[in-house]
């Protein structure tokens, strides 16, 4: 899926990229990961609530159908 391939790009490149130095970088680095983890739940939160939401208004225009 879409997501699994995000996820191995991200896991590619944070093998890829230089580590921390120190501790200020690796407290930003820590940050901008928890950050993307953040948004990327977000947003596939937004999608199942949008996909629930669809299915709901289906359900009740079937409903109708047959009442």
């Amino acid at each position: 899926s879409d997501i699994d391939s995000e996820v191995e790009q991200q896991n590619y490149s944070l093998q890829n990229n230089m580590e921390p130095k120190n501790m200020e970088e690796l407290t930003v680095f820590v940050q901008n990961m928890l950050q993307n983890v953040q948004d990327k739940f977000q947003l596939m939160s937004d999608q199942i609530l949008s996909r629930i939401d669809e299915m709901g208004t289906r359900i009740d225009d079937l409903e109708k159908n047959l009442g």
